[in-house]
């Protein structure tokens, strides 16, 4: 590794942490919205389809 390369070594760390907390926020959330009326009712209806929804053995 050149001296220019382990300089920047941890400049370069300190980025991709900084990006990878960003995505984490974002995602985060992301996963606390709900869910829309639309999805919920398509969900229901695939579960009742397979057998799997309230009220099945499954």
């Amino acid at each position: 590794m050149t001296n220019d390369q382990q300089q920047d070594a941890p400049r370069r760390q300190a980025i991709r942490e900084q990006i990878n907390e960003n995505l984490r926020l974002v995602y985060a959330a992301t996963l606390n919205e709900d869910l829309p009326d639309r999805f919920r009712t398509l969900l229901a209806q695939l579960k009742n389809k397979d057998g799997s929804g309230p009220g099945s053995a499954a």
